[in-house]
């Protein structure tokens, strides 16, 4: 698939996602656990393709990429432990705070992915930029 192609299925899915939160705020708390669960076992689905063609390409990825592929598998982790142990408690108090938390970890999360399309641009712009110096170079030899 092309970079470019890449990017496109990246917009799309931001897209559905937005779409997807946007009509969470009007859902039956039953449809809107469904949506959870399957949204988590999507995410988990995706981590393991990923982690998948980490392992798959390594000796073509470069290192970081296996090692923010660690990193990031990790941090999924840990927020779902969090995640999990915070829906067992019940003082309303408490399920304020954690909802105040899941919201800022929502934000900064949005903000990460954000932050990696960035860098995904950054790093196709890249590509093509050294597919044309290799190009050059082959012309030359």
């Amino acid at each position: 698939m092309a970079l470019s192609d890449q990017l496109t299925r990246l917009a799309d899915r931001a897209k559905q996602a937005e779409t997807r939160a946007a009509a969470a705020k009007k859902k039956a708390r039953t449809d809107l656990e469904t949506d959870v669960s399957a949204a988590r076992a999507s995410a988990q689905a995706q981590a393991h393709k990923l982690r998948d063609t980490a392992q798959a390409s390594q000796g073509k990825l470069s290192d970081r990429w296996t090692d923010v592929q660690k990193t990031w598998n990790d941090h999924i982790d840990a927020v779902r432990d969090d995640i999990d142990q915070r829906k067992a408690k019940h003082d309303r108090e408490q399920a304020r705070r954690d909802a105040d938390t899941a919201e800022d970890d929502a934000a900064y999360a949005i903000d990460y992915a954000y932050a990696a399309v960035e860098e995904a641009e950054y790093a196709v712009l890249e590509a093509e930029l050294a597919r044309m110096d290799a190009d050059e170079l082959e012309g030359v030899a």
